[in-house]
């Protein structure tokens, strides 16, 4: 795999100048403005007969501005100045490629690299816009410097509004990160933001790669936004999909050139059966030129701080993960079923991020397992700086869904928490979007269900369905991002325990907007008990801001004990007491203290309590109380801390102070 890698980078340095000058291609390619005022058009369509521009600029006129052709599939066209010194191409006219295919049909198509592209209302197919505006967004702050504590905000704008409309980069950047930023999360990850005309495709189905989505706004609202968050010390990671790309033709990518094939793999290899979309050709040259200059120009042209790259699994096999598998069993991860032109390319891509902007962040989203991902590309490595532990998810759901409270496994919960490849970083998440999409649940609709509907008001008895619902939601939370991982992530919304699904407007729901939405009201309503989850959240993250537990080793768990539901373990200095027992409170609990010295004795104060009041408990505990740690032998260890009160469906965070 190195070997393959190493050849693709030299063959680059060779025939394109270095990785440097093969990337910078979104400058080349398209239509773009030159700095003396003409415009320089290129495109790549190695199965047309002829290619031309039109547009308003011409009258389009279909045949009046030739391309010429160039080797390898490639085609150029130079326009000057008009006579009264102003653009051939004014900022804001609709154009189009036209090719002449082999059959002599001619097809109207945009750039696989257009820069803008909208949809009138009364139509249905997107229309290129040459975007050149006079003065373009300048960007006024600088990029965060590397985080060591990634605490995700996984957002899409459309959605980022209690309105039943498609929201705005405007509205996010004005709404919602002072709230990301007051909610203690240092990162946001902007899903749907490569141009995708189905919008209920959540941005999976992209049909412009080099556009922004213009349904929120335009390509300099979006550099605002990602430039105040920027101001915040946010940040901003982009969704990227380079694993597959919509099928349609006359606004995708697909038959560019009239040909099934071009970027893509012809015939059955270039069809995703599941996602009804097609798949790229990564053996192809000019297909790694398009991607690896996509990452570029959204790094240097909107500023973004890297990428979570979508799809990984289906990339990295030949099956792509339909109806396989994965027990870990390194047969699965290495033989012919592994597509090694498309890990070449991911290698390619954080090698290519890594070099040119060291600084940016890469994340994969991996089911499989597949070693080495997250190991530096010298090693043999894909390059990744963090993936996603995927199994954390779905435990909880299984675990609520099919066993009862008393049922519920501390070692198993523990094991899949733990249960990582050695020096490779994990993003933990309790849940993220796949869960709170129509026809799955969230956790707490899985807890609490309908009587989210009926008794979250702080007016109503708490009934014992809301009482261990939110109970559970903070723990499974807080247990998640202190042990799960080296990064944390959270659905917008998901942290306050949204009470409903997200559903696109579609035909199946006569195009509804109701649940395309994120209710952020909910938490500003002092009579509803959602204020309640969001404040846990809030100084659960701002712990970690403290602490910084997620850049620390992994955790010493002291404690999974099966009769009594608790589990125990010590992280950055602090020590986490979870019980998860029904109905069993205890009364003077001994837990384990492992940094403790047999001469220095260390007192230690609550830190963060989910009985506490504020956060919808029972305040069951005494936040005053002194803590001390003794020389008493407990669980194999020599020195541990009596906790004097540990409450059903309760956790605590204890903090180490200073020695006596």
């Amino acid at each position: 795999r190195y070997s393959l890698f190493y050849n693709h980078l030299k063959n680059i340095e060779e025939c394109e100048g270095g990785l440097d000058q093969f990337t910078k291609s979104y400058k080349i390619f398209g239509v773009n403005q030159l700095l003396e005022g003409g415009i320089y058009c290129r495109e790549w369509a190695p199965g047309a007969e002829a290619v031309f521009l039109a547009g308003d600029f011409n009258g389009w006129n279909p045949f009046s501005h030739p391309y010429k052709k160039l080797e390898y599939g490639k085609w150029e066209l130079f326009i000057p100045l008009r006579e009264d010194g102003c653009p051939a191409v004014p900022h804001g006219s609709k154009l189009k490629v036209v090719i002449r295919a082999q059959n002599g049909a001619l097809l109207y198509r945009i750039s696989p690299w257009a820069r803008y592209v909208v949809r009138d209302e009364d139509k249905v197919n997107y229309d290129w816009v040459h975007w050149n505006p006079p003065q373009s967004y300048i960007h006024k702050h600088p990029s965060p410097k590397r985080l060591k504590s990634l605490r995700i905000y996984e957002s899409h704008v459309g959605i980022a509004s209690p309105e039943g409309k498609v929201a705005s980069y405007k509205n996010f950047t004005y709404n919602l990160l002072p709230r990301i930023k007051d909610l203690g999360y240092n990162c946001v990850q902007l899903m749907a933001i490569m141009e995708h005309a189905y919008y209920a495709s959540f941005g999976y189905q992209v049909t412009s790669f080099f556009a922004a989505s213009s349904r929120y706004g335009t390509p300099d609202d979006l550099k605002e936004m990602i430039d105040v968050a920027h101001s915040m010390g946010i940040t901003v990671l982009l969704d990227v999909v380079h694993s597959h790309a919509s099928k349609n033709s006359e606004d995708g990518l697909n038959q560019f050139d009239g040909t099934d094939s071009c970027f893509f793999h012809s015939g059955y290899r270039g069809n995703h059966q599941l996602w009804d979309s097609r798949l790229f050709d990564y053996a192809n040259w000019e297909v790694l030129r398009f991607l690896l200059s996509n990452l570029r120009m959204w790094i240097e042209d909107y500023r973004f701080d890297g990428f979570r790259f979508d799809g990984v699994t289906s990339m990295l096999y030949h099956h792509h993960g339909i109806g396989t598998g994965f027990s870990g069993d390194y047969n699965e991860y290495f033989g012919l079923h592994v597509d090694e032109d498309a890990l070449c390319y991911l290698m390619l891509a954080n090698h290519m991020i890594n070099s040119l902007h060291p600084e940016c962040i890469t994340i994969a989203e991996d089911v499989s397992g597949m070693p080495a991902l997250c190991r530096p590309v010298a090693e043999g490595g894909g390059g990744f700086d963090y993936r996603l532990a995927m199994a954390i998810p779905d435990k909880w759901i299984q675990i609520i869904k099919e066993l009862k409270d008393e049922d519920w496994n501390m070692g198993n919960i523990v094991h899949t928490l733990t249960n990582r490849r050695y020096e490779e970083k994990y993003i933990a998440y309790a849940e993220s979007h796949d869960q709170a999409l129509v026809g799955d649940k969230t956790l707490a609709f899985r807890l609490m269900d309908a009587e989210m509907y009926t008794n979250m008001s702080v007016l109503m008895p708490l009934t014992p369905v809301i009482d261990r619902g939110i109970q559970l939601h903070k723990m499974i939370r807080l247990i998640t991002h202190a042990l799960g991982g080296e990064s944390y992530l959270n659905f917008m919304g998901n942290e306050f325990g949204h009470p409903e699904w997200l559903d696109f407007p579609r035909i199946g729901n006569n195009e509804s907007y109701h649940y395309a939405r994120r209710q952020f009201n909910l938490t500003e309503d002092d009579l509803l008990r959602y204020k309640f989850l969001n404040a846990f959240d809030r100084d659960m993250n701002r712990l970690e801001e403290r602490f910084g537990w997620l850049a620390s080793p992994q955790a010493y768990v002291s404690e999974k004990h099966e009769a009594n539901k608790v589990i125990a373990f010590e992280r950055a200095g602090l020590v986490f007491i979870f019980n998860f027992h029904p109905y069993q409170s205890y009364v003077d609990y001994r837990v384990v203290i492992w940094h403790s010295s047999l001469t220095v004795v260390f007192k230690y104060k609550i830190l963060l309590d989910s009985d506490a009041g504020e956060y919808g408990g029972h305040q069951r505990l005494d936040h005053n109380t002194e803590y001390f740690s003794e020389e008493y032998p407990h669980n194999y260890r020599p020195n541990s801390l009596m906790v004097s009160n540990l409450c059903t469906f309760n956790l605590c965070t204890f903090c180490t102070f200073f020695p006596q």
